[in-house]
């Protein structure tokens, strides 16, 4: 058996798409026209939804005082959910440095937040890059189902610029899932983001993966 190589730790301006990704918890992969729950691919080009009282960061943080991962390849530290574990970088892709995800599935389906770091991106770029990554994701997830822009958003993380966008993906079957990405510009050199995933996509599953994005410094 070939163990997967390790993600690369240098900054990743265009990650290809991988031919076997890691696969979301608990839910084994579909047809073409369901989500296809086990592919996680990030277009993350010249780099690489939920309840609203998480969108801000706030004293009220639900993820407040829970372990954290700190991820210095992608200079980013996020929050681990009760019941979701660091899942390591051993079975990662290339595109990736760190993922988190729930301990054990108890459903079909599944969540994971993974994230990984590139080159610089300017400031008015994070925009259009995020868009364009998130929406390059969905058609992994979905595609022969289609994505609805739900937000789009100039935000901050520990301070600097980034932009978060989020998609509802619809499978044309009646099932759906949830797809959030933040883009940061770290430094003048570097770029990284967060992409969360939840399939199917529940009010809980929804407001886990995006209160971990919330949950994201910069380190």
């Amino acid at each position: 058996m070939t163990t997967p190589p390790l993600a690369d730790p240098r900054p990743q301006p265009y990650p290809p798409f991988p031919a076997s990704p890691p696969p979301l918890p608990g839910r084994a992969p579909r047809g073409r026209g369901a989500l296809v729950a086990g592919t996680v691919a990030v277009l993350v080009l010249a780099l690489c939804g939920g309840a609203a009282w998480w969108l801000t960061r706030s004293d009220g943080d639900p993820l407040a005082g829970r372990p954290r991962v700190t991820d210095s390849a992608a200079g980013l530290s996020y929050a681990i959910p009760e019941g979701w574990k660091d899942s390591g970088r051993e079975k990662l892709i290339g595109a990736f440095t760190s993922s988190v995800g729930p301990e054990r599935a108890e459903r079909e389906g599944g969540s994971t937040v993974l994230a990984g770091r590139a080159g610089p991106v300017p400031e008015e770029a994070l925009k259009p890059q995020a868009e364009r990554a998130a929406r390059s994701n969905a058609v992994f997830f979905s595609p022969d189902g289609r994505s609805t822009l739900e937000e789009s958003r100039a935000t901050k993380v520990s301070g600097r610029p980034a932009h978060t966008v989020v998609l509802r993906l619809e499978d044309g079957e009646g099932g759906t899932g949830h797809l959030r990405m933040t883009l940061v510009q770290v430094d003048a050199g570097r770029s990284a983001f967060l992409l969360g995933i939840a399939l199917p996509a529940g009010p809980d599953e929804r407001h886990e993966v995006d209160a971990v994005l919330e949950s994201a410094s910069v380190k």
